[in-house]
């Protein structure tokens, strides 16, 4: 399946058939996509927590108001971001690239974080974003489907997974085959409500 056909043909699944599994090769395919997301000066804020334990996984449907596929989908990522990444040994962003570069960049990045906490926080849920959604068209292209949750309670997840105080979540993916069709599409603005030109 081509990107274009994959994202058209994407939709939200709720439902999953908890017999099957994915297999080893398309684990491996969506960590791929979910790594080569794009991220500001290559910090790779994105982590993935992936929910293989039965218990945790019975607790985040706790935490997400009983939602199902959180118990039934064959996989279940929490999609966090680490907000503090800009200062983590930054160097090691451009560890390939020359001295002079690296100098640059880790110098430019450290300026622009320092600081402003909001804009840490908001990169950190961007990366995760855009990591997610690789791995949704991936996921989409292997024939699979997928559901991107943000109904649950952050504190009690956080809880269950041991979220570090530096670090946010940006949503949870889950994974698998559905058993039930997406619901009809509730209906998409028009083109020039959505894109402005120049300017509102």
């Amino acid at each position: 399946m081509d990107t274009l056909t994959a994202m058209t043909a994407r939709r939200t699944a709720k439902h999953f058939d908890s017999s099957f599994k994915l297999d080893d090769q398309q684990i491996d395919s969506l960590m791929a996509a979910a790594l080569c997301a794009p991220t500001s000066y290559n910090i790779q804020h994105g982590r993935i927590v992936r929910i293989t334990d039965k218990g945790a996984r019975a607790a985040l449907r706790v935490a997400a108001f009983d939602q199902a596929q959180l118990t039934e989908a064959s996989e279940v990522w929490v999609i966090c971001g680490d907000t503090q990444a800009w200062r983590k040994n930054p160097e090691r962003y451009w560890r390939t690239a020359d001295q002079e570069t690296r100098n640059i960049l880790v110098g430019m990045l450290t300026e622009f974080y320092k600081d402003k906490p909001v804009l840490q926080r908001d990169e950190a849920i961007r990366s995760g974003s855009f990591m997610a959604q690789n791995i949704m068209v991936a996921a989409t292209s292997l024939g699979l489907n997928t559901g991107p949750m943000i109904g649950f309670d952050a504190d009690q997840v956080a809880e269950v997974i041991n979220l570090p105080e530096d670090h946010v979540i940006a949503l949870i993916l889950v994974i698998g085959k559905a058993v039930k069709e997406p619901w009809a599409r509730g209906g998409q603005l028009p083109p020039d409500e959505v894109v402005l030109n120049d300017s509102f």
